[in-house]
This record gives structure tokens, C-alpha cells and sequence, in this order.
């Protein structure tokens, strides 16, 4: 393990997919680097029936003669998973879908599925570089907010000054096609998923993708090209917007994520404020949607509002842990308020479960998502990552919010239909 550095996070379900960041979830997780699979198993051991049966070279597979170990110290007999291999490639029928990476990738995956815990799971290369690229905050691409209109692909919004916005692309735009000449890609986007849509669209830097966009009421109601030359996209994780409603000046501070960005990018918010600090009549610190990220950031940033005490405690399977508050508690004592929805997870959760367990801090909104447990991960040797449940963490007063979530004191929806915040005002009321 070369580095250690815990995160949290959540599964939330997406209607829009951002190239901003990766699909799905960030998994809460310690950094390492392990040369082998879990258990001490590599990739692996030809056995009696193995070495009877004809093989190709796809199953030329090679390893330790060392057979693996239940956690009972028994010996596990992979005779069963190589019969099956053996078997597949002998007689499967569509012989083009026997991919030996892919394979290995289901089998890890329904290894670590076996365990019927949602946030223990194996994530294939792709998928985690997109997890790291979301925690970095930056990628190269083109800045497109995905999602689907009336089952096509469509740009739900372009990020503002991102590579696509300056070359034209419209939010309601429908991408019909896709061409990379740097990748010999060419192919109509119907029947994809929003995976592959981010696979496709995305490129390394300097590169040009082409949109085939259908618009409505332009050019004639006919497709024409964008070409888009990536570039790197900087996602934001921290906004500070000043707002003035009732006559109350406030601070609408959002925290989107706890990646590895948002302390350099807080830190410049928290000077921001403390030079206004006397026309404003307070904070509205938003946590709506935010699925959470590193572990030590949320300690962090709890600890500018939290001048001591614990932030959060840490129940592992060999040790419990107290985390304490940093103690530099340069927001205290300005009147705050916390905005949280369903969305809101994980390291969001402890930030929130602090303010309100510590400081006894009004939440408005909606309950929240409940996600209780930390989760370690490894990176492996194939350039894929092992998150593994390692722990529970409890509220400063010892509540465990798992599957349960935090509850608001005011509860209310934000009106989709209307051009007001109603969550940020009734926010904004409270202070």
C-alpha cells in the first residue's frame, strides 16, 4: 500500500449522466496498490481436469501452484470454474464474445457480489479511472451534461466555457452520431448507454470528436456536425454566491463533492465570506445532491463551523476511532443553516450529522440518504480497484444512519416548476 487516505460516498440512482464526472457512484475508500486478488489468488492455477482438457490460448492462463485459501484455512477447489472456462470456449457458440479480460472481470464481480453488500465491489479499469478522474476534478473531454430525450441521447447542458459550449452545442440538442478519427471510431448513438456515450465522447486532449446534432427548428430540421476539440474539463465542487432575499444578505455556499479539489477550492470560499463576514446576516451551507468523496475532507471542513469535539467516530473490524474537529473553526459562531435532500450521502452526511449533533444546526429539506459504512480501496495490477466495506461511522452522538438517513427539521421539495429555489428560501427565512 503506498498511500492511505479514506473516502466515503453513496449509490444514488441518475436520470442524466455528466461527462463532467463519472457515472454512478464515488465509493468511500482507502488508496493502496496490491499485486494480487483477494485472498492471495492470482490468476491462477490449472488443475487436474484442467490439464486433461484441450485448450486454446485463451485459456492458457498462468499463476502461483499455491491453491488458495477459505477464510477456514481450507483449500478451495477451482475445479468447477475451470470446467466451466474449458467448457465455454469449447462449445459457447458465438466464439468472438469469448473475451479472457472480460471474463475475469464478471468472475471478480460476482465474487465481490457474492458478499450482498452494495459498497463492496470490483470496478473494471474504465470504470475506476472515471471514479479517480471524478475525484480529481478534471478530465479531458468536451463538458457535456448527458442524458435522453424521448430515448435519444441528447446534451441535457453544456458546461459553460467547456470545449462543446464554444463550439456550439445547445442544452436540447440530440446527438444522433459520434466520429473519432484519432480512435477509428465512427458509429450512430442509438441503442447507448450513457457508459458508453462517456467512453466515446471523451478523448485525450487536443483531439477532435464530431456530434452529428439534430436541433429543433434549425437547419432545416436536418442533422449537421459539431466537431469539438477536447480539452481539460475542471469540475467545480465548491460555488459561493451571495444572496440577498427579505432583506437578509447571506452566503449561499453549495458543496457538490469532497474531492480532491474542494479544500484548496473551500479555503478560497471561506476567505470570500470573511471578507464580507459584516453584511452578511449568515450561511446557507447546501448539501443537496452532494454523494459524498474523502473522508478527511468532510473532518475538515466540519472542523471551520466545529471549534472541538468529535466530528465522527470510525467502528472497524480490529479497531474504533474517534475523529476529533481540527480546530480551526474560522466559520464559527455565524448563524448557519444546512440544506439536504435525498442526495445527499456519506461524507455530506457526517458533515451534516456534525453541525447538527455538535452545533444542534437547522437542516431543511428532505431526509437523507443513509449511507453508515466506509469503505477501503485497493488498486489492482490490471489497473482496476477493489472497494471493500471496512468499517461503520457513527454520528458524534452515536447514531448509526444507515439505510435510515438524517432527518430535516423543516421538510420541504423544491418546486420543479417554478423559477425559486423554495428550498433556499425557507433557508434563507430560518437564519
Amino acid at each position: 500500500m503506498i498511500s492511505i487516505r479514506l473516502r466515503l460516498s453513496t449509490i444514488t440512482t441518475v436520470v442524466t449522466s455528466i461527462l463532467l464526472i463519472s457515472l454512478g457512484l464515488v465509493m468511500g475508500f482507502r488508496v493502496g496498490r496490491t499485486g494480487s486478488l483477494p485472498f492471495g489468488l492470482k490468476l491462477a492455477t490449472v488443475d487436474a481436469w484442467l490439464a486433461k482438457t484441450p485448450l486454446t490460448s485463451l485459456s492458457r492462463l498462468t499463476g502461483t501452484p499455491e491453491p488458495p485459501k477459505t477464510l477456514s484455512h481450507e483449500p478451495v477447489n477451482f475445479d468447477i470454474f475451470w470446467e466451466v472456462w474449458g467448457l465455454l470456449e469449447q462449445d459457447f457458440l458465438e466464439t468472438d464474445k469469448l473475451d479472457a479480460a472480460k471474463m475475469v472481470d464478471g468472475a471478480i464481480d460476482g465474487l465481490t457480489s457474492s458478499l450482498e453488500d452494495p459498497y463492496t465491489t470490483y470496478l473494471p479499469p474504465n470504470d475506476n479511472q472515471r471514479s479517480s478522474e471524478d475525484l480529481a476534478g478534471s478530465f479531458y473531454g468536451v463538458g457535456i451534461e448527458l442524458g435522453y430525450i424521448e430515448n435519444t441521447l441528447a446534451a441535457v447542458a453544456p458546461l459553460k466555457d467547456s470545449p462543446a459550449a464554444k463550439a456550439g452545442v445547445l442544452a436540447g440538442d440530440l446527438i444522433l452520431h459520434v466520429k473519432d478519427d484519432s480512435q477509428k471510431f465512427d458509429s450512430d448513438t442509438a441503442g447507448w448507454s450513457l457508459n458508453e456515450a462517456v467512453d466515446h465522447i471523451r478523448g485525450k486532449k487536443g483531439t477532435i470528436v464530431v456530434l452529428t446534432v439534430l436541433r429543433k427548428e434549425a437547419n432545416n430540421n436536418q442533422p449537421f456536425e459539431i466537431p469539438i476539440q477536447r480539452d481539460e474539463i475542471i469540475v467545480k465542487s465548491v460555488t459561493l454566491e451571495f444572496v440577498t432575499q427579505g432583506g437578509k444578505r447571506v452566503a449561499h455556499l453549495t458543496l457538490s463533492k469532497f474531492g480532491e479539489r474542494t479544500q484548496e477550492e473551500w479555503n478560497q470560499a471561506v476567505t470570500e465570506i470573511l471578507n464580507d463576514r459584516t453584511n452578511i446576516r449568515g450561511i446557507v451551507l447546501d448539501l443537496r445532491n452532494n454523494p459524498g468523496g474523502f473522508f478527511d475532507t468532510s473532518i475538515e471542513i466540519a472542523s471551520d463551523f466545529v471549534k472541538k469535539d468529535i466530528i465522527v467516530s470510525q467502528q472497524g473490524k480490529q479497531k474504533s476511532e474517534d475523529y476529533l474537529s481540527s480546530g480551526k473553526y474560522r466559520l464559527g459562531g455565524i448563524p448557519l443553516v444546512v440544506l439536504v435532500n435525498r442526495g445527499s450521502a456519506s461524507a455530506a452526511e457526517i458533515v451534516a450529522g456534525a453541525l447538527r449533533d455538535d452545533l444542534q444546526t437547522k437542516m431543511v429539506g428532505e431526509k437523507t440518504f443513509g449511507k453508515g459504512t466506509v469503505q477501503d480501496r485497493r488498486e489492482l495490477s490490471n489497473g482496476g480497484g477493489l472497494h471493500i466495506t471496512i468499517g461503520r461511522w457513527l454520528l458524534p452522538k452515536g447514531g448509526w444512519i444507515h439505510k435510515e438517513g438524517i432527518p430535516v427539521d423543516v421538510e420541504i421539495k423544491d418546486n420543479p416548476d417554478t423559477k425559486e429555489d423554495e428550498v433556499l428560501l425557507k433557508g434563507i427565512e430560518l437564519l
